[in-house]
This record gives structure tokens, sequence and C-alpha cells, in this order.
């Protein structure tokens, strides 16, 4: 399997970017502005995240995972995603375990690896089944989510104080363990908090306390920060409120309308409140950068048939008002559409990363798009350490792990990984996009690198036909005003038109192969002829990764 690689003296000289002012003694990895991109600063220098997480129940295990981290190394990950359950680390209460996590910051130094721990604390995927059998059985002292029809569920309800305050200082002893233990290594890059909240099978909670708060004024707080963001919040927040005479008081139903939309929002003010005090005792405790992920909505989907009052697009306000500890907000993307909804999450307070996703060729493709189109901090398939994922009454995208695992992300991300402090300068520069093509209604791909117009059509695969529903996408990074190197992921044809000042018409100067191998980076053939449509176009192919290539172009104008 490739290791790490450079692009040889052109990308040795931007290595040294981004030391200097950050040379100092190392502080705990964090989130910092740099230029235009918010990255992610680990040791001193911007670190970009590959990463993939584990099966739910891999993690709690030391021995199940002991021959799973080499393969994880093999794949070229350089951080891998692993639960920690409350009940694993609290078994008794006020009596405290981490013989796990010690175990798993173990296994990822020993194969030179980081972490982000996913804190399964009061919810995972909107039940209470990683709470410990103490919280499980005392149910007059952790209160349910009921239904309408006073029926309990297996989920512990957000307006339960006792299990919110139990849940902090859980998460306040892990995260003063982490600092004890990891606070000078910095294997732990950053935590999430919860997993994937909200209310199914109903719309909202029902039981007393929520009832009440309810039919209670909505919190003046909430009220006085919507009315300071109103020219920013989400569209369809604001139409909501505005539709509902965009009142500065009233009861949730009287703010926001009668609509099932207002019962997600109200769950979320409640979750988000929730888990704010748990991310504040954790905060207290040790500054890392913390999140929530969010499970997005299938097509024409209501509040109840998905996660009620998770951190959707239309609450992601009412989450930053409602729970500022968290650092930033995160989708987990399952399904189509993947450059819609992962764009949703970009804003200037909300940097981009994805903690579950699909692998495979799919995954490589929106890899690109996360990092390039949207400077995210990283990107992280689903299942790494097994089948992938398999959605039920999806159709199974499940990947063949053996003792290779994902091949298509191992390949991408060994092209990553000696691309990455070119990446992340490009960031800073905004001198990075993607282009992508995702779904048969799509038939080309456009955008932008530096002063050219990119367009982007599928190609001949290798079963010689154009397959109409392949997801490709290719990365363009800006090495000088018309030199690009360029990273592809599927089969695709692409060529170069202009639309500034200047000869009307765009050629192709020169496209080299740089070749990724294990002795590194070599420069291979330069194409053209045939190879290059005559001197009119790029072509990728869906075996650049595995093969080890990318592309450096360089382009002209003329009349």
């Amino acid at each position: 399997m490739r290791k790490s690689f450079h692009l040889g003296l052109a990308l040795a000289a931007l290595i040294g970017i981004f030391t200097g002012a950050h040379a100092q003694t190392p502080s705990s990895p964090h989130l910092e502005r740099r230029g235009e991109a918010t990255q992610l600063i680990v040791d001193g220098k911007p670190f970009l995240v590959l990463g993939g997480e584990t099966h739910n129940s891999s993690s709690s295990s030391v021995a199940y995972m002991a021959p799973i981290w080499p393969r994880l190394k093999e794949m070229n990950l350089n951080t891998v995603l692993v639960p920690v359950g409350w009940e694993t680390i609290e078994p008794q209460e006020g009596r405290f375990d981490f013989t796990s996590v010690d175990g798993l910051l173990k296994g990822a130094r020993d194969n030179d690896l980081r972490l982000v721990i996913l804190w399964f604390g009061t919810w995972k995927n909107t039940y209470s089944s990683y709470v410990p059998a103490w919280v499980k059985r005392d149910q007059a002292r952790f209160a349910r989510v009921e239904t309408s029809n006073g029926s309990g569920t297996e989920r512990l309800s957000p307006f339960s104080a006792a299990s919110r305050d139990a849940d902090a200082r859980a998460f306040g002893h892990l995260m003063r363990h982490l600092r004890e233990v990891d606070g000078n290594r910095h294997t732990v890059l950053f935590v999430q908090v919860e997993n994937e909240v909200g209310v199914i099978p109903q719309s909202r909670d029902h039981s007393a306390a929520a009832e009440a708060a309810f039919a209670a004024p909505v919190p003046e707080v909430l009220m006085r920060q919507l009315g300071e963001r109103r020219s920013s919040l989400n569209p369809e927040l604001r139409a909501a409120w505005e539709a509902a005479g965009a009142r500065t008081s009233g009861t949730w139903r009287e703010v926001f309308g009668d609509g099932s939309m207002t019962d997600s929002l109200f769950m979320s003010w409640w979750y988000a409140t929730y888990v704010e005090k748990v991310a504040a005792a954790g905060k207290a405790e040790y500054r890392l950068p913390l999140f929530t992920n969010a499970a997005l909505i299938r097509p024409n989907y209501e509040p109840g048939q998905y996660n009620s009052g998770g951190p959707m697009p239309s609450s992601l306000d009412i989450w930053k008002i409602g729970a500022p500890s968290l650092d930033f907000l995160s989708p987990d993307i399952y399904f189509d559409d993947y450059a819609h909804w992962v764009s949703e999450y970009r804003r200037a307070d909300n940097p981009v990363f994805v903690p579950e996703a699909r692998g495979g060729a799919t995954g490589t493709a929106n890899a690109l798009y996360t990092i390039g189109a949207l400077h995210g901090i990283g990107f992280s398939p689903f299942g790494i350490d097994g089948k992938g994922v398999v959605l039920e009454g999806d159709v199974s995208v499940g990947l063949d792990a053996g003792s290779h695992g994902d091949p298509a992300i191992a390949a991408m991300y060994g092209q990553l990984k000696g691309l990455a402090p070119l990446i992340l300068q490009k960031q800073a520069e905004g001198k990075i996009g993607t282009v992508i093509m995702e779904g048969t209604a799509q038939r080309a791909g456009r955008g932008r690198a530096g002063d050219y117009v990119i367009n982007m059509t599928r190609a001949n695969g290798p079963a010689g036909s154009v397959d109409p529903a392949s997801r490709v996408a290719a990365m363009f990074l800006q090495t000088a005003p018309d030199e690009f190197i360029v990273v592809g992921s599927g089969d695709a044809q692409i060529s170069f038109t202009s639309d500034k000042p200047g000869p009307p018409i765009v050629g192709i100067e020169s496209i080299d192969e740089q070749m990724l191998l294990d002795t590194g980076a070599t420069t291979g053939r330069r194409l053209n002829g045939d190879e290059n449509g005559q001197g009119q176009s790029l072509r990728l192919f869906s075996t650049d990764a595995a093969e080890g290539r990318v592309y450096r172009v360089r382009l002209y104008r003329y009349r």
C-alpha cells in the first residue's frame, strides 16, 4: 500500500510556509482563520483530516481493535473517528474507568494515527443505548421522551436536568483524563458531543415538562439573537418566522407558526441547550474543538420521520445560539445530492467537516468536493474497519473490507497525504476548487480555476462506455496564474474557456503526469496528441488515484 508522498521540489518548497509564527511550544489542537479558510491547527501547523469512522462497537474492545489499527494506517488514514460510550467509562455512578480510552490512545499512537473521539453520551442516533445501566434502570430520576399517548421511548428527554448534569459530569471527567494523558501528545484532535440527536417517531417530546415548555414563551435570549441575525438567518428558518408575523415574542406556535417545522425548531433549542451544558463542562477541563453531528432528511420526510431537533440546516442558527461551546456543526451525508447538503453547512461561523459518509468511488469524489470547493477541514467515511455503509432499504454500497479496507479511499488518501501542505496553503489563499458531477440529471459540470472556466463531462469508463450515474470530481490547485495541479476521481473529460478580458481562446500549453510512487514523486509522460485531445482537453481516469497519478496543467490564451 502506498505511503505518504511529496510532489518533488515544487511541494517541498511549500512545506515550510506554515512554520515561523507558530513554531513556539505547540498549544492544544484548535481552529484558526488563515486567509480564506478556517483550518485545524495541530502542533503549530495546519492539519488536513483524512479520516475514517469505525463501526459503533469496534472501539469498545482493545483486543478487537489491535489488528485493525495497522490496516487503517495502510489505508493512508491519518485520523480515526472512534466512539467512547458513557457506559464504558462510568459503569457505576461516580466510578470512572478509562482503560478502554487509554487502549485507543495507545493503538493510535503505535500506528502514528490521530483520533477524533465521538462521545456517545445521552444520545446515539436519537436513542439512549450507550448510557450506563444505572441510568437506564432509574426512569424516575432520568426522565424519557414520551409520545403523545403517554408512552415512553428509548430516549432520555432533553428536559431532564438530572440526565443532563450526569452526562456533563461524565464528559468533564473524560476531557480531564484526555488532558492529563494526551495534553502534550495531541493524539486527540477534537471531540464530537453526542451523536445524531433528535426525536423519532414523533416530531417532539410530549412529556409534562416538554408540554409546559412548548406552551411557554420562546426564550428571550433566542428571540433577541434571532433578531440580531435576521439578515443572515437560514432562509427556511427566516421564512417560517416571517410567515408567522416576525413576532419578537410569543409561544413557539405564535412565533414560528403551526406547522411541523415548529416542533423541530422547539426541540432544536432544547437539544442545543442540553448539549451546551455537556460541552461547556468538557471545555472547562480541556479546550479541544467540539462539534455535534446531524442525521439528514430523506426527500419529503417530515419531522419525526427524521431526527427532529437535530442540527439541520434550518435550525443551525438556533443551535449556534443555544450551544456556543460547540465550534462547528456537521452533517452525516449518506444520501444523494451531496454537494447541496454539505454546502448548507459552509458558513462564516461554521467550518466544514463531514464525520460520516459513504466511502468507495463515491466517497473519493465527495472528499475532493469537501476539501476543495468548501475548504473543509476533513472527510471521514463510515465503517472504515468493516464493510463500509449499508443502509436499510438502500442498494448496498458495502465494501469487501478483508485485509484491504476501502481501496478507493486508500488510494485517494495516499495522494492527498502528499498534497496536504499544498492543499492547505491553497485553501488559505482561496486558490483551490472542485467541480463535481452527481446523478443522471447532471450531464455536465462547470467551475472556475483562476481566470479559467472548467467544463467537465463524463467519459468512457473501464467497461468502454459512459456511466450516466457515475460520480466524478476534479480538484484544481492553482500553482501559478496559468498552472494547476489537478486531482481527479472518476472518468471525465475537461476543457477550458475563459470569460475574462484577453484573447478569447484557451489552449493547453502542456499536461504533465505527476506520478506519486513509493520512491517519491516523479514527472511521468508529457501528454499530447491523442492523450490530450490534440491540445483541447484533459482526460481523467478512474484508475488515476490507484496508479498514483495527478496532472500538472499549463494553459494559455490565443486568438
